[in-house]
């Protein structure tokens, strides 16, 4: 009785024909790639995020090099400044870069969104701000990092605020002071430091600036 077997020659040739589907079909799948045809005669096209009005304002900084920073309390804000204060100076100095050659985004959600406001929402409401930025600490009844920002927006930096975090911190100045929240809300809007864009939420923000090619730090 005969049994029928494949000569070795003919095994690897079937393997090898397997595993240039499997690569043309890999390749296929792979982002940033070319739309292709894989072994079944499948199109696979190449994955792209959808644009919304709301984000335009990210493709309208100018810059070689985009760059965005996370932050969601104080110490991370704290990090997040000398990061981009740093991030400015060494381009500058080890590549000849101008600031606008730098499209630099700093994203102020949760405990940090407070520091996004000017100084005088901090003179006026303090105590509610410094409560919500700095909980279980001693509170400062100043923006604690003002200057800086102030300083990197000159440079060029960007700030995406909040709005939900923003929301909240408006009910709780309404409740203390007895004023309608979306009074005490549009003062905050505005009332955001220089560069600034409220967005929906800041971890959407965070989402949508490296869907526009932006590089994440999340700064702790």
């Amino acid at each position: 009785m005969s049994e029928h077997r494949s000569s070795p020659l003919a095994r690897r040739s079937f393997l090898t024909q397997v595993g240039t589907g499997v690569t043309v079909l890999g390749a296929a799948a792979t982002v940033g790639g070319p739309p292709a045809v894989a072994a079944q005669g499948v199109e696979v096209r190449r994955w792209q995020p959808e644009r919304h009005s709301q984000d335009e304002w990210l493709d309208q900084i100018q810059g070689k090099h985009r760059l965005v920073f996370d932050t969601t309390e104080s110490s991370g804000m704290e990090s997040a400044l000398r990061y981009a204060t740093n991030y400015y100076s060494a381009n500058n100095t080890g590549y000849g870069l101008q600031n606008s050659d730098l499209a630099v985004v700093m994203i102020a959600r949760h405990q940090s969104t407070p520091y996004a406001y000017d100084e005088s929402l901090w003179t006026k409401y303090g105590v509610q701000l410094a409560d919500f930025a700095e909980k279980g600490k001693t509170p400062s009844m100043r923006n604690a990092f003002g200057r800086q920002m102030n300083t990197l927006t000159g440079r060029g930096m960007h700030l995406a605020v909040c709005q939900l975090a923003t929301r909240a911190i408006a009910g709780s100045i309404a409740a203390a002071f007895k004023s309608p929240t979306d009074e005490v809300y549009n003062e905050i809007a505005a009332h955001l430091l220089p560069n600034s864009h409220l967005v929906p939420a800041g971890i959407v923000a965070v989402n949508r600036a490296q869907e526009h090619g932006y590089a994440l730090v999340h700064a702790v």
